[in-house]
């Protein structure tokens, strides 16, 4: 009981300490291929820190549910990092759900950000949160067929032992419906963390913005919250990435393998922030009505891997 309570503190403090520096590395990475030296990639430490010492300003006309969104947001996405494998593949709670679970939390983190942007009574707030919930319906499908496809495989959707089979029998990496599976969700993971083309993190223009319309009314500690939240979720979608398709390296035990565990981790989930960074400098936001034609390529590609898993194991 003691190791599996070490397991899960490891994980959480491991989440809460590298998401915020995923996010400061990511934005250092753009400043270079745009020729600007940036902020330093411990900047997003010294925004939550700074929001989380000011008081916040709430409308007179908000309900509970303004409040209560932001600790709700938050503790359905930290959850889900508990389902995901980052530095070991055997989690103790495996047993309390696998990808099913994981994208339901992510729209349960969606819904009541949207609720609250609604609840305001913001036309930024409306806009926002119609935008949304017009990206997820294209989205969550795709996230859940891509990862179906690897699971097909291991014979199971759990994302701790999809993980551990795929590491030690690792000739599947390579394999067509692995690669189709890949693309789709990391095209996936771009709307999912709000990236150029989909969403730009870094504008408060009417004509663009998505999350930031609907957390404009947010300010002080509840801002932080969510804030921390967005970077969690970030670096949970990036663990997917990592951990289920190339697990190579991941501890399948309590010990020393734990530290080269994380080392490796780290190594994956900067090179795919500086994959996301390189692909945000070299193109531009997509208009909204065209959003649509990019996600249907991510559901087109989960298709064809599950269409390709098919024939390889049935021929």
């Amino acid at each position: 009981m003691l190791i599996q309570a070490g397991i899960v503190l490891l994980q959480v403090l491991i989440i809460l300490a590298l998401a915020p520096l995923l996010s400061g590395i990511i934005k250092k990475i753009k400043a270079f291929f745009q020729i600007r030296k940036g902020p330093s990639i411990f900047q997003p430490y010294y925004d939550i820190a700074k929001l989380l010492r000011k008081e916040s300003v709430v409308s007179e006309n908000v309900s509970w549910v303004f409040h209560a969104a932001p600790a709700i947001s938050f503790a359905a996405i930290l959850t889900a990092g508990l389902l995901i494998p980052i530095y070991i593949s055997d989690m103790p709670f495996d047993f309390a759900g696998d990808l099913i679970a994981v994208v339901y939390l992510f729209a349960l983190a969606r819904f009541f950000t949207a609720l609250a942007s609604l609840d305001t009574g913001s036309s930024f707030g409306g806009m926002g949160a119609s935008r949304e919930m017009f990206i997820a319906s294209m989205v969550e499908p795709a996230l859940m067929l891509s990862v179906f496809a690897i699971a097909l495989n291991v014979g199971s959707t759990n994302l701790s032992y999809i993980s551990q089979t795929i590491s030690m029998a690792g000739i599947d990496a390579v394999s067509p419906y692995h690669l189709l599976a890949f693309v789709a969700l990391f095209i996936i993971a771009i709307a999912e963390t709000g990236r150029i083309p989909v969403d730009n993190p870094a504008t408060h223009l009417e004509l663009t913005m998505i999350h930031e319309a609907m957390i404009l009314e947010y300010s002080g500690k509840q801002l932080a919250i969510i804030e921390l939240g967005v970077m969690i979720k970030q670096l949970l979608v990036f663990s997917l990435l990592a951990n289920i398709f190339f697990p190579w390296g991941i501890s399948s035990g309590f010990g020393i393998g734990i530290v080269i565990s994380l080392i490796v981790y780290l190594i994956k989930i900067v090179f795919l922030g500086a994959c996301m960074a390189m692909l945000e400098t070299s193109t531009a936001k997509w208009r909204l009505f065209r959003l649509p034609n990019l996600l249907s390529i991510s559901l087109m590609l989960s298709f064809l891997a599950l269409v390709s898993f098919i024939i390889v194991k049935g021929g």
